[in-house]
């Protein structure tokens, strides 16, 4: 059937996109629906006398569905912080975070707010020294970095395509498939295997198909990369980051000459995505004037960021948020710079 053909050729993609096993990725309408039954899935993993380490860089589609089962089962939650003036994330606190009783992480592999990107790998390998599993959240980190689900070593991957440009479609990636048949089903199938286990109702095949192409283009942003999918990908990322790191640093120059502008955090490992404040500017209004300039940002007082928050930027108006994107040009950061500069 050319349904089937197409779902699993996105689940192909997928699977490439992470370096991962076509048979572990679970597809669904959103990001934030799937690992909500994710939390559903493994919530009798929970208890009282258990724990679960959640992260203030997180988006809150990764950091309320695990509220919600520790609140409901009694289990104790734990917090990774950042450091105020970076928002870098240390390493060192895992080891004692994540402790005896400790049966699931859930970390950002990068902070789709200010960049910050935490050492994914080391917070794995602790929890799996305890026999606890880790879920990452790549929704900020694809595709401005390469995803490799073994090197971070986590149980469980999670994406949205839109971040990259693609349809709305959401994706949980495993690193071994066979964990989904030793989890609770959530699907409304009774003989569901696999991957099927945790895809509640049925597939948007037009939007699978674009999931597909999306990572396709992904592949061919370098047109000399060669060989596989999983190849060509390896190689268009690696160039986008390259491109990305110049460009990136011309931002920050630029940001850091505009009168009264202060960016959040100067993590050393991120991706390419910064958030700011103009004294004296409610974000919205900040925004606002950047689309009369033909410029797009996310702002406002972003009330999913438990980060800005507890840094009391929301308190203040919020923030404005910018991402390079693989057509940024360094024109196009000098019209940013210019448009910033005439704000009063």
């Amino acid at each position: 059937m050319r349904s089937a053909a197409i779902l699993d050729a996105a689940r192909e993609a997928v699977a490439d996109l992470v370096g991962g096993d076509p048979a572990g990725v679970v597809l669904g309408p959103d990001r934030a629906v799937l690992l909500a039954w994710l939390a559903e899935s493994l919530s009798s993993r929970l208890g009282l006398g258990t724990g679960i380490v959640l992260s203030r860089l997180d988006d809150e589609a990764n950091v309320a569905p695990w509220l919600r089962i520790a609140n409901r089962y009694g289990a104790h939650v734990r917090w990774a912080e950042v450091e105020i003036e970076t928002c870098e994330m240390p390493s060192w606190q895992f080891e004692e975070l994540i402790g005896p009783t400790a049966r699931l992480v859930a970390l950002t592999a990068a902070s789709p707010i200010v960049g910050s990107a935490p050492a994914v790998r080391v917070a794995a390998d602790r929890v799996h020294e305890v026999g606890g599993l880790l879920v990452a959240d790549a929704f900020g980190a694809a595709p401005y970095a390469l995803i490799d689900i073994d090197e971070l070593n986590a149980d469980v991957v999670a994406l949205s395509a839109p971040a990259w440009g693609g349809p709305q479609i959401g994706a949980l990636v495993f690193r071994d498939p066979a964990f989904l048949d030793r989890i609770p089903s959530m699907s409304l199938n009774p003989y569901a295997k696999g991957a099927e286990r945790l895809e509640v109702g049925g597939h948007q095949y037009a939007l699978l198909a674009g999931l597909t192409t999306s990572i396709d283009f992904l592949a061919g942003l370098d047109e000399r990369a060669r060989g596989s999918r999983r190849q060509r990908l390896e190689m268009s990322i690696t160039s986008l980051q390259d491109y990305h790191d110049q460009l990136f640093e011309h931002l920050m120059d630029v940001l850091d000459k505009i009168p009264n502008l202060t960016v959040i955090g100067r993590a050393s490992t991120r991706i390419p995505t910064v958030s700011f404040t103009l004294a004296g500017m409610q974000a919205e209004k900040v925004a606002a004037k950047l689309a009369d300039n033909r410029i797009g940002t996310l702002s406002g007082v972003h009330g999913g960021s438990r980060l800005l928050d507890a840094l009391g930027v929301n308190d203040e108006g919020g923030a404005v948020t910018i991402g390079l994107a693989p057509y940024t040009t360094k024109f196009e950061i000098d019209q940013l710079g210019r448009a910033l500069a005439a704000m009063e």
